[in-house]
């Protein structure tokens, strides 16, 4: 079973850059709001991630809740991803405790 890391945790790993963050939840909601920087990666994106992402770049995942990154971290590690962990609390808590680390659509980028 992957490593749950806190928010507090996961906010030193994004600040550090030293990690790619994975955002599963849907992708209209990745599209309204994520955390800076974060990949979204559903089913249908799963296979080209597989083939492009390095196996030893250290992945946080998260979800809505924490639940659902939980089985998606297995997943990863299970892929041979050699440093996965999912984020407790998820978008949600993220969302409440750090606004200022937060992108909402507006913050994409044109194209």
């Amino acid at each position: 079973m992957s490593e749950r890391i806190g928010p507090e945790q996961g906010l030193e790993i994004l600040q550090d850059g030293r990690a790619l963050f994975i955002d599963v939840r849907d992708p209209e909601s990745h599209r309204q709001a994520r955390i800076p920087g974060a990949l979204p990666l559903s089913q249908a994106g799963l296979e080209a991630f597989l083939a492009a992402t390095d196996r030893a770049h250290p992945l946080v995942v998260y979800c809505y809740h924490g639940h659902s990154s939980q089985s998606a971290s297995d997943f990863l590690s299970e892929q041979g991803f050699q440093a996965v962990v999912s984020l407790d609390g998820g978008f949600e808590y993220w969302r409440r405790a750090y606004p200022d680390q937060v992108e909402t659509g507006d913050d994409l980028p044109a194209g």
